[in-house]
């Protein structure tokens, strides 16, 4: 992409010496422990086109995203009726019509709506062997905040085969791996506020609440993470602080109903 080759081009800010793997077809590079370290990166993501954040979309992809309101298509949640219920099927993306991805369902607010995933982040060109995370679905409300599920191949985590969360490590060390898959850039340990485990049946979800001052995606960020089959599943709902203040009991609830 031109945008991409641009955005190296005019982000002499970035420090080079600590640049890593990127996180989609981006370049974005790893700050220091330090603050200091991430104000630079702060002045280089600036200048970077809006075309590369997570939750930014520039191309069609063979989904059936609707950007109208979810309470218009949607049924009301059974577990609460101010909420729609969203299932995700393999007419959705292009990973759970491969059969990479579990079904996963969460609820949303009726006034939300689903906007439409980037092809080259969506995984629809590598599907059915992804060997980098991929955008699987995204809705947002302007005045309450945005969600996204990210699916990873499990392989980038662990090399044993089907593994569970447990196996893979313990909730920092799988947050420390996926964190930038939440802020949509770097991550850095200090962000993450609170950790938990949560057991749904026979599945293990580690839960997260994370300060990200620095994020493309927002200065709040809640994650939820699971690992089923070959692949690891991130929900992320994330907000400003105009929109956390409005709305973090809403993200909440919509981050715990989310399972697969």
């Amino acid at each position: 992409m031109a945008s991409v080759a641009s955005a190296i081009a005019i982000s002499p800010s970035l420090p080079t010496a600590s640049c890593r793997k990127p996180i989609y077809p981006a370049i974005f590079c790893q700050r220091g422990s330090q603050f200091g370290h991430r104000r630079e990166i702060l002045k280089g993501l600036t200048l970077l086109p809006l075309s590369l954040p997570l939750f930014e979309s520039v191309y069609p992809i063979p989904s059936e995203s609707k950007e109208i309101e979810v309470g218009s298509y949607l049924p009301p949640s059974q577990s609460d009726p101010s909420f729609v219920f969203f299932k995700a099927s393999p007419r959705d993306t292009p990973a759970l019509r491969a059969g990479n991805v579990q079904p996963y369902q969460f609820i949303l607010p009726p006034t939300w709506k689903q906007t439409r995933v980037a092809n080259i982040l969506s995984g629809n060109y590598c599907q059915p062997k992804c060997a980098e995370p991929w955008v699987e679905v995204k809705f947002e409300d302007d005045k309450q905040g945005k969600i996204q599920v990210v699916a990873s191949p499990l392989i980038r985590l662990t090399n044993k085969p089907n593994a569970t969360i447990e196996d893979i490590g313990s909730p920092e060390k799988v947050i420390a791996s996926l964190g930038p898959f939440v802020t949509g850039n770097t991550y850095d340990p200090e962000e993450l506020l609170e950790s938990s485990v949560e057991k749904l049946g026979d599945q293990t979800y580690y839960k997260y609440t994370l300060e990200t001052p620095y994020a493309l995606t927002g200065t709040h960020n809640l994650a939820k993470a699971t690992a089923k089959g070959s692949t690891v599943v991130l929900f992320v709902a994330s907000a400003n602080d105009k929109q956390w203040q409005a709305s973090e009991k809403v993200l909440r609830t919509m981050l715990d109903s989310f399972q697969l």
